[in-house]
Parts: C-alpha cells; sequence; structure tokens
C-alpha cells in the first residue's frame, strides 16, 4: 500500500519532455552520468526504444536532480527523482543513492519487472562488460566490496555505541561502553575512501542494502 502510494506520488511529478535530441554519451561523463535503454514492441510488431538520461553527482540537491525519459532519441518527460516514468505496458521507476543509481527498472503492469540496459559507453554499461567477459574477476570485485562494506559496518557500530553511551547521563543509567576496534584517524580516513570506493562499485551493477550502502552514505 505505502509502495502503491509512493509510486502515485512520483507519477504525479512527471512533467513533458521538450522534444530535444537525446545526446551521445562522451568518455568525460563517466563520473556524472547515467544512460540506461529500454527496447519495447507493440503488438503490430513495432519497436520504440526508450532511455533513461541521468546526469548526477552534477546537482547535490535532490530538489534538481532529474531523470529525463526519450522516446527514440527525443526527450518525452522528465521527473524529479525518484521518478515513476509511465511508458507502455508499465512504468520505469529510477531511484539514486549517494553513490549513484540503484534502481532503474521497467515494472510491468503484470507484475514481472526487468533491470534497463546501460550504455555500453557509461560506467555502468563498462561495469557489465567486464561481468560479462570476466566473470570470474567481476565476482572476485563484488565480493571484495561487500566484504569492505561489512567490515566497514563492524567498525561503525562499536564506535557509535560508543559515543553513544560516553555522555554521563546515559552512562549512568546503562552504563558506558568502549569500543574494542580503535583505527588511528588514517586508517579511520583510509577506511572510510575504502568504503566509498566500494559503495560505488556496488552502485554500478545496481546493488544496494540500505543497511550497508545505506550506512556508507
Amino acid at each position: 500500500m505505502i509502495k502503491e502510494w509512493r509510486r502515485r506520488r512520483a507519477v504525479q511529478r512527471v512533467k513533458p519532455g521538450d522534444g530535444r535530441a537525446l545526446q551521445r554519451f562522451r568518455w568525460w561523463q563517466l563520473p556524472f552520468r547515467a544512460l540506461f535503454y529500454l527496447r519495447l514492441t507493440s503488438d503490430d510488431g513495432s519497436h520504440t526504444v526508450y532511455a533513461v538520461d541521468v546526469r548526477h553527482w552534477q546537482s547535490h540537491s535532490s530538489e534538481n536532480l532529474k531523470a529525463h525519459l526519450y522516446r527514440d532519441g527525443r526527450q518525452h518527460a522528465l521527473s524529479r527523482l525518484p521518478a515513476a516514468l509511465p511508458v507502455p505496458g508499465g512504468t520505469v521507476e529510477v531511484r539514486m543513492s549517494p553513490f549513484g543509481v540503484k534502481r532503474c527498472h521497467y515494472v510491468t503492469d503484470r507484475g514481472p519487472e526487468y533491470q534497463l540496459v546501460p550504455d555500453p559507453h557509461s560506467a555502468e554499461g563498462r561495469r557489465g562488460r567486464l561481468e560479462r567477459e570476466r566473470p570470474a574477476l567481476s565476482r572476485a570485485i563484488g565480493l571484495l566490496s561487500l566484504c569492505v562494506l561489512v567490515a566497514a559496518l563492524a567498525v561503525l557500530v562499536p564506535q557509535v555505541a560508543e559515543q553513544l553511551t560516553k555522555p554521563e547521563e546515559i552512562a549512568r543509567h546503562t552504563g558506558s561502553f568502549t569500543s574494542p576496534i580503535g583505527l588511528p584517524k588514517w586508517g579511520n580516513i583510509a577506511l572510510g575512501l575504502a568504503t566509498v570506493a566500494a559503495s560505488t562499485e556496488r552502485a554500478l551493477r545496481l546493488r544496494y542494502n540500505w543497511l550497508l550502502d545505506g550506512g556508507a552514505g
């Protein structure tokens, strides 16, 4: 029920596009642009290609971050994120995490959903090519990212508990807690950078977990 309410609110944010042409993906846009495609076939056998273009990292304000929907190369609609963009047979849902796109799926009216295909020149597309061509290496990188986030969580939770129980008023009732893991300042910085890299790698695969990736943000 809540999910459907959120989807209706997102649909209400959709505005018509101005028909501008879809720009080709450039290599220097790798850090801040995501581009995904959806190819739909109508009942008469004709094909329509939809594209979702998100220029993330260009704006730090969620009010200005938008998903642009193109139909056969022309801007058809746009919406603030999180977005629910109506297309024939369903809706394209787009959501962001602090590290990139965490969801870009075609949700059909019948229920099944499918992830859109990233542009081969985008960061997501290049990561997908690595997964297809070097599956063993891809799995190793994915496992390393997961281990980094689990380790960061194991360090973060005790440190937060220590800070929460440090005030005398709280310690008097609950007792004080001392984290068994104490990292030097450079260690915390290194772990923070590794955590950002791990969450970014997962975002390139549209992987997101509220505890692991959300905590990293």
